[in-house]
């Protein structure tokens, strides 16, 4: 029997509502990143996956209504179009899906949305990156009223990268902007290098496989006192 357990702890602070203060010159897309930020963001500019007949490339362009458009509504649009344009489904299968097939398919998980999201964006100039954690649900009652429960599923979202704001969370699966409800544990250039636990088990075929997690939220002695 192999039992792995991880507990953590993660302080989190997000606004519902969130304000960004972009610097002026990032306001309007297109537009360009310092030499700086270039050295910095270096992989997190570049598209993580080919890209033959341009498609992903063309698609990226079409969600561009115009020149001089906000860069913010921009990288809104695209996460809408993901949403609206890919049917979510639970895939349990290892690995995750090339933006290619994602739109050939037009369905895939949360994590498949996320890669195409981030693919999309780098197309268009952006650094982008992903975020794997939990995605935090409203507290559920129990058979005795309580409400102290709370449920956390497992999720992947992106975040982009504007000068002075920072990285500002994107979630294409659920069409959400800012961290609120979304609990960041890793960030990574690729999903791929996200995975918890990699390895092999050597064991008789029939020894149960489970996953169990349990995600508990509770406001911080300082949010009360405010």
């Amino acid at each position: 029997m192999l039992i792995i357990t991880n507990r953590i702890l993660v302080e989190q602070r997000a606004s519902e509502w969130p304000v960004f203060k972009i610097a002026p010159h990032a306001h309007r897309y297109p537009f360009d990143y310092s030499n700086d930020d270039r050295i910095d963001l270096g992989a997190f500019l570049t598209p993580g996956h080919a890209d033959p007949g341009d498609t992903l490339s063309n698609w990226a362009k079409a969600i561009v209504l115009s020149t001089e458009t906000d860069t913010l509504s921009l990288l809104q649009d695209i996460s809408t179009a993901v949403r609206n344009g890919i049917a979510y489904e639970r895939r349990d299968a290892f690995g995750t899906q090339s933006p290619r097939i994602t739109l050939k398919r037009g369905a895939g998980s949360c994590r498949d949305l996320t890669t195409l999201f981030i693919d999309t964006v780098r197309h268009l100039g952006f650094g982008a990156r992903a975020v794997s954690g939990y995605l935090f649900d409203p507290p559920l009652s129990d058979a005795a009223g309580d409400d102290h429960l709370q449920h956390g599923a497992t999720h992947a979202w992106a975040e982009v990268y504007r000068p002075c704001a920072g990285w500002i969370a994107f979630d294409p699966t659920n069409g959400r902007l800012g961290e609120a409800h979304l609990i960041p544990v890793a960030v990574a250039r690729d999903i791929a290098q996200l995975s918890p636990i990699e390895g092999s088990f050597i064991g008789a075929a029939d020894t149960p496989s489970s996953m169990t997690i349990d995600v508990t939220v509770s406001a911080s002695p300082m949010a009360a006192a405010v």
